[in-house]
Formats: C-alpha cells, structure tokens, sequence
C-alpha cells in the first residue's frame, strides 16, 4: 500500500469512529459517558484534519511532514489508575444502547489500531512514523472506551482483570 492509499484509507477509519461518537454523545444519558464520547469525538476529529492536512500535502509534493500530534487522552497505565479511583462513582445504571455504543465504538478502535499497526509493518520513513504515533494514540482511545465500557457493565472487571476474587479467603 502507498501512502497516499494508507492517508486514504486512515481518513475512512476515522471517519467512521468519529460518527460513532459524534452520534453516541447525541444519544448518551449517563453524564460520564457523555463526557468520554465527546473527548474521544474531538479526538477523532482532529485525527481527521491532521490526516487531511498530510494527504493535501503529499498531493501537491510528494511528500509528507510527520509534525506532532498531540493528544488528550493519558496513557493506558494513568486510564487504569483512575478507573480504580473512581469504580464506585461510575457504577450508575446504564441504558442498554450506551453499551451498544461502547461496544460499537471499541470494536471499531481495535480495527482502527490493527489498520495502523498494519501501515507501521508495512510502510517505512515517514509512513511508518506517521502511523506509529497514530497506533499509541489509537490504544489510549481503546483503552479508555474499554474503561467505560467496563463501569457502565457493571461486569466486576477493569481491562479485562477482574476486581475482585470469589476465590479469595
């Protein structure tokens, strides 16, 4: 695949997540998820205008400025620390379409990040540098609407991990 193909194709990925979230935030009730579907509607957004931005550029050039993009979701490892901190606040009763909407929107992360991960093998330079920071952007978002996902379940587990052990003493 090309660059211009792998921007092409990157714009559609996008696209079809940021209408996922733009459309779940219309439809949220719970006030957390709200707030998590419109982060995360921005985000894609502004991964949307950067992909543009590079696909414009390599059309008139030929080439392609890998500039920073920046990001407003922390790491997995700080998702999972607040998700500890904050299991019991977020323990609301959800409406099942939010975990539709949830469900939809982490599986169209993880194709997303597998579609990067794909361009990183496949591609080098500035292609592979491009998509690679995409790919760690991408597992932020799939990791916090994995968070969310778990708390609005209510299904005893945070990251796969459960919280707690019927085992236990």
């Amino acid at each position: 695949m090309t660059i211009e193909e792998a921007l092409k194709t990157a714009i559609e990925y996008e696209t079809r997540v940021w209408t996922v979230y733009v459309d779940a935030l219309k439809q949220a009730t719970n006030k957390i998820g709200r707030r998590v579907f419109g982060v995360l509607a921005s985000e894609e957004q502004g991964h949307l205008k950067y992909l543009k931005s590079r696909l414009d550029e390599w059309e008139k050039t030929g080439s392609i400025t890998v500039e920073n993009l920046k990001t407003a979701i922390p790491s997995r490892e700080a998702i999972e620390e607040e998700c500890k901190k904050l299991s019991a606040k977020i323990r609301e009763s959800p409406q099942r379409s939010e975990i539709t909407m949830l469900t939809t929107a982490r599986d169209l992360e993880m194709e997303t990040s597998n579609f990067y991960k794909k361009m990183v093998a496949e591609l080098s330079g500035k292609g592979q540098q491009l998509f690679s920071r995409f790919v760690e952007i991408e597992e932020g978002h799939l990791a916090l609407v994995q968070a969310e996902l778990d708390a609005v379940s209510g299904n005893g587990f945070w990251f796969d991990m459960p919280e707690f052990n019927l085992e236990a003493g």
